[in-house]
């Protein structure tokens, strides 16, 4: 199982569709604050669906709260600043990916916890600022459970 983190998320759609992805993928979806909306916005809830049931969402108050209680995983935070693509990461069960609030991506301290090995990429034509942040999780989750062979999928 793959584990989708988003670090201080924005918007309500954004995160109801990593809901939807994170219900079927069988991954857990870990929600780290502050958040820029309430969990029972109305736009998260309608892009989430009846998902909400079906994923498995926690919650951290925290970024040091986070990293001590899962210090024993990998960490892979995604970013526009690193140079290595998520292609090139051998994925296990029970990594996490880190994806950072859409206005501002992974902030520095963030990215700096995590080292350079660790900051994996999209690539993207020259110019291009980023993706929708539920797109990236899409495209990289996939990668991760691909690689597992789709494992508890039919």
């Amino acid at each position: 199982m793959i584990n989708i983190v988003l670090f201080e998320p924005e918007i309500p759609p954004n995160t109801g569709n990593i809901i939807r992805l994170a219900a079927n993928t069988g991954s857990q979806l870990h929600l780290i604050k502050p958040f820029g909306f309430d969990l029972d916005d109305k736009k998260l809830r309608r892009a989430g669906l009846d998902y909400h049931e079906f994923a498995g969402i926690f919650t951290c108050d925290n970024w040091q709260d986070f990293v001590k209680t899962h210090e024993n995983h990998r960490f892979f935070g995604i970013s526009t600043k690193a140079s290595r693509h998520y292609s090139e990461v051998k994925y296990r069960p029970g990594d996490f990916l880190i994806f950072g609030p859409e206005t501002r991506g992974l902030p520095e301290t963030v990215r700096n916890t995590l080292g350079t090995e660790n900051l994996l990429r999209i690539p993207m034509l020259p110019g291009s600022r980023s993706l929708n942040l539920s797109n990236a999780a899409a495209v990289v989750v996939y990668e991760a459970w691909r690689q597992q062979g789709f494992m508890g999928g039919s």
